[in-house]
């Protein structure tokens, strides 16, 4: 039984019903929703699996509001177009980030040098706005004076939504193929001016250099 997280790829950039697996979870309170005002998750499964997912539906009295509905069906009609702004602000920011001395790579696979590039081009047919950013070893305090002063990115794990946002990963440098030493964040790039975010990540950097 295999059971995929879709939340990043969203159904329209991947399916992996198609690429045989049992059954897909989306959390809909991300892209699906896409404007920071809905708590809600979907499934969906083959024939086969369905019984019993159901059933532990049945058994846990698991409901969604017509309201709830609502949001999500309103989030969907313009999901698609949402989906291409959040990917093209990701690559303008990511542009700028490997232009710092101080990142060491940026996590993304839609990058031709990024680790999973191979299966994300295999499998999925765009990208969205969620990367993470490898920075080199510095102090913890460098690291949190970018963080800290940050006007346009919000500090929130609930990604997807309209807002850009930035916050520390955790645990720190578990990625394959990252020397330990540096912080690591994630950034969701939102639907706001590529150029004001950039502007704030500018700030950001001063601070940390300073």
């Amino acid at each position: 039984m295999t059971i995929v997280d879709n939340t990043w790829a969203t159904p329209l950039y991947c399916q992996p019903l198609v690429l045989g697996a049992d059954v897909v979870v989306h959390a809909a309170t991300k892209y699906i929703g896409g404007h920071s005002d809905l708590l809600m998750g979907t499934i969906t499964t083959t024939e086969a699996a369905w019984p019993a997912v159901r059933a532990a539906m049945h058994q846990y009295g698991m409901t969604t509001s017509p309201d709830d509905i609502a949001l999500a069906h309103r989030g969907l009609r313009s999901m698609g177009a949402r989906l291409r702004q959040h990917a093209a602000t990701a690559m303008r920011l990511i542009e700028w980030l490997r232009a710092q001395p101080e990142v060491e790579r940026v996590l993304y696979p839609a990058l031709r040098d990024d680790p999973g590039h191979a299966l994300w081009k295999r499998d999925m047919s765009g990208a969205s706005g969620l990367f993470g950013i490898a920075m080199r070893p510095m102090a913890r305090e460098r690291f949190n004076a970018l963080i800290d002063g940050l006007q346009l990115f919000g500090r929130g794990y609930s990604w997807g939504g309209y807002e850009s946002l930035m916050i520390p990963a955790m645990p720190e440098r578990s990625v394959v193929g990252i020397p330990s030493g540096g912080p690591l964040a994630r950034i969701s790039a939102g639907l706001e001016d590529p150029e004001d975010l950039i502007a704030d990540l500018a700030a950001g950097f001063a601070r940390l250099r300073a």
